[in-house]
């Protein structure tokens, strides 16, 4: 056993190098750690080339750990196992329970322990001798000093040891593993990861007595136990074809027992593997599910990219499909993690925390359930900074831990945060298996997902015009508005021909002649590259600001790839529910998003206290879209911090009259407000928006615009949208609207359908599952809101639209 005095003293860095070379040196090894680890074995298998391996007396029962070791070592010439924690820390309060000692002394196993040296001297012999001495069950017989200094050092911390020093390891910072919210990076998701244990083999190799190591594993005594069997411990099935369990992997999912499968594959199970991350649905004749866990918070994006796969699992959930979720599998399975639409198969959403959950406990099963009988008790572990609401179905928990529910379960679905092994606890297993043999609902068997919508006989009226009359489904089909990408999805996509457009937010009426004028007059221009500088010129007119604190831009999507690309964002937050663009154009940029939600619960009002102290770019909408909360202008002045750029996208600001609330005419220090005039002025071909702000960073942000992005007509569009005719008239609609706006509330709140207050020309509608698909049926597209991060399927966004267009839209709505 590879142990430590404490933790951080380089365990993992020699065990793993110890086991790589000395495969290298021609040994079959197995690999195995003390306590409840998942990364640890990873780097393990790939020095060892075989599964990595826990030895847990909590988790398995002390009884297990003997058997577990043997069966992990069948067929190897020596086991290395590396401790947890110091050599003693075990479990709190149950006097070292679980602990490196504990398993060294129930396996009978010698102790080498690793000091870092890098600060001591003569002080490690005390250390040594006390570690030593502290518990005649084991046998502490080496030390290997890591991070070692000078010659002169060296020797005298080894006339101060007693055990022998059997090796002297320099420090070498090419061997650091980088380490992850919850510990190291898995071995899975670093690409060089098999170079880095080589070079582990070869450091250890060179500052480690091989030989005398393999002296020590030799006096060990025989065990006198079998190893663990798998086939013991489960009824092996009958004659006949072998269900496919799906059992999630790659990069998100990396988190799982290796005995789990063996288990379910003993009990007659098929364990076929597949990829969150890429995978386009289940396996075939998929039969039963089970999702370890991971770092699912890191791939949000992807993962929610993926709406095939996940749409797949919800339906295999909703349709009897057995399934288990530990930890990664819960958040995977909920509406949304972080904002990012998942699989919404479990009712509740999950955002990541500052706040780390670390607890080993003993749960109870509260009535019978798929793993489960009433009363039954399991050990497990929880390790997360996640958190989810509501943390328990109104089915009941999947379990109850220190007098509380948590998870979700039901007869054919269990999931929650706890980690078991399932080797101290078979019957899960078990009970696993025979649920999958006994279900009739095949992957490949169940109905294919809804495709294309059927498209209604196209209503008399431009798009944005009076309506025709609202007929039912026609032979032409709708295209499908399933998002490829949700960050990428626009309202664009849900209109198409013959469709009452509430889906898009851009005025419903002609564009003024003084603005028609201005874009014809800027062809006469289009011979000579383009000059912002009369845009510059009049916005600063138009807000009252240093034209040197001004910069045109080709509409706000320029903007957020300016800012995304302006630094190199150590902790960029963006607030959702909002538009996804900001958060996109972040993550093309290669940068890692936390996300911040505005809660349904609170009425999405923004606490910026929910902001991390140490984000250094903060992005905002306001009014918030597709919310439609207008933000006070105090509380996004408190989000103000030294070194931290906050942004604020102000693209419906002219829309609300009066513009309350606004930062756009203030002078504030680390404060940029982006502005949009392509929905308020009909013009979204054009392009044409602008940034205000501190001068110091327009100048940096004017640093990497691509010269002559903004077009000659974007400029004539933004000149003559600043001037006093256009503010008037700005100001006329934005009434206009507020007024259409209280109309549609208003008819909302008659008809008892749920929204969310607004201020801006669109309302959040939380109209029911389903009802997106219902209305394109009828004619009538409006906004999906399940691509917005924080929302689920349930909401959709509806322009504010003439009387006549929100009597029809209302008049569907109560249709059902």
């Amino acid at each position: 056993m590879v142990a430590a005095p404490m933790t951080g003293q380089g365990k993992t860095t020699v065990a793993t190098g110890l086991m790589a070379a000395l495969r290298d040196a021609g040994h079959v090894v197995s690999g195995h750690k003390v306590g409840p680890d998942y990364i640890d074995p990873g780097y393990h298998a790939l020095a060892t080339g075989r599964p990595g391996r826990n030895l847990d007396p909590h988790l398995v029962g002390e009884e297990r750990v003997t058997p577990l070791l043997l069966h992990g070592a069948r067929g190897a010439g020596v086991a290395v196992v590396e401790g947890v924690m110091g050599l003693h820390d075990g479990r709190i309060g149950t006097g070292g329970f679980a602990s490196s000692a504990h398993v060294a002394a129930l396996t009978r196993t010698p102790v080498v322990l690793v000091v870092d040296v890098s600060r001591m001297s003569r002080s490690v012999g005390a250390l040594v001798a006390g570690m030593a001495d502290y518990d005649p069950s084991i046998e502490v017989v080496g030390v290997i000093l890591n991070k070692a200094g000078s010659a002169r050092n060296v020797a005298e911390i080894t006339r101060s040891v007693a055990p022998p020093v059997l090796g002297v390891v320099p420090r070498d910072e090419r061997i650091a593993s980088p380490s992850r919210h919850l510990g190291l990076v898995p071995a899975s998701e670093r690409e060089d990861s098999a170079r880095v244990v080589e070079r582990l083999g070869e450091h250890v190799a060179n500052h480690v007595d091989l030989d005398a190591l393999l002296e020590v594993a030799r006096s060990a005594p025989a065990l006198d136990a079998r190893p663990w069997d798998p086939a013991e411990e489960v009824t092996a099935p009958g004659a006949g074809p072998r269900p496919v369990v799906a059992v999630a992997g790659g990069r998100a999912f990396t988190f799982r027992y290796t005995e789990t499968e063996e288990l379910l594959t003993a009990a007659g199970c098929e364990v076929v593997g597949f990829d969150p991350l890429g995978d386009a649905g289940l396996p075939a004749g998929t039969r039963g599910v089970y999702l370890g866990g991971g770092f699912p918070e890191v791939y949000a994006g992807e993962l929610a990219a993926n709406r095939g796969l996940l749409a797949d699992l919800r339906d295999a959930v909703r349709d009897g499909v057995p399934t288990v979720a530990e930890c990664a599998g819960l958040l995977y399975l909920a509406e949304s993690l972080d904002g990012r639409s998942m699989a919404g198969a479990v009712p509740a959403r999950a955002r990541m925390t500052e706040r780390l959950t670390l607890r080993y406990p003993e749960a109870v099963s509260p009535r019978d359930m798929l793993l489960t009988r009433a009363g039954e008790r399991v050990t497990g572990h929880e390790f997360h900074r996640t958190r989810i609401t509501p943390e328990t179905g109104a089915d009941g928990p999947a379990w109850e831990i220190e007098g509380a529910g948590e998870g979700f379960a039901s007869p054919t679905l269990h999931a929650s945060y706890l980690h078991v092994h399932w080797a101290g606890h078979p019957r899960l297993a078990a009970r696993f298996a025979d649920a999958v043999s006994g279900s009739g609902a095949l992957a490949a068997d169940r109905p294919a997902r809804e495709g294309a919508a059927r498209a209604p006989e196209a209503p008399s009226g431009d798009a944005h015009g009076a309506p025709g009359p609202v007929s039912g489904p026609a032979a032409t089909d709708i295209p499908d508005t399933s998002p490829v990408d949700p960050l990428r999805h626009h309202g664009d996509a849900e209109t198409g021909p013959g469709l009452l457009d509430l889906a898009v937010n851009v005025y419903a009426g002609p564009r003024p002649d003084w603005l028609d004028r201005a874009l014809r007059a800027s062809l006469d221009d289009a011979a000579a590259y383009p000059d912002p500088a009369p845009a510059r010129a009049a916005i600063a007119r138009r807000h009252g600001r240093d034209p040197a604190g001004v910069l045109p831009t080709a509409g706000a999507a320029e903007a957020f790839t300016l800012i995304a690309r302006l630094r190199p964002w150590r902790r960029p937050v963006v607030v959702h529910p909002q538009f996804t663009e900001p958060h996109a154009a972040l993550e093309q940029a290669g940068h890692t998003v936390t996300t911040v939600l505005c809660e349904e619960d609170d009425g999405f009002v923004f606490d910026p206290t929910a902001v991390p102290e140490g984000a250094d770019l903060v992005m905002v909408g306001n009014p918030t879209n597709p919310t439609g909360v207008l933000h006070p202008a105090e509380t996004l002045r408190a989000l103000r911090r030294p070194g931290r750029l906050l942004v604020v996208d102000e693209a419906f600001m002219d829309a609300v009259p009066g513009e309350p609330g606004s930062l756009a005419g203030e002078g504030l220090p680390g404060v940029v407000v982006l502005r949009s005039l392509t929905k308020h002025w009909s013009i979204p071909g054009i392009r044409a928006g602008y940034l205000v702000g501190d001068p110091a960073a327009v100048r940096e942000l004017a640093r990497v615009q691509t010269p002559w992005s903004v077009s000659a007509p974007a400029i004539a569009a933004t000149v003559a949208c600043m001037s006093a005719e256009a503010v008037a008239e700005a100001e006329r609609r934005a009434k206009e609207l507020d007024d259409r706006r209280i109309e549609l509330e208003a008819g909302l709140r008659g008809a008892g359908i749920g929204f969310v207050p607004s201020r801006a020309p669109f309302v959040l509608v939380k109209a029911g599952q389903g009802v997106h698909a219902r209305l394109r049926e009828r004619g009538i597209a409006v906004r999906r809101a399940d691509t917005f991060p924080g929302l689920d399927a349930a909401w959709v966004r509806v322009a504010v639209r003439p009387s006549e267009i929100t009597r029809t839209l209302l008049a569907a709505l109560s249709a059902g």
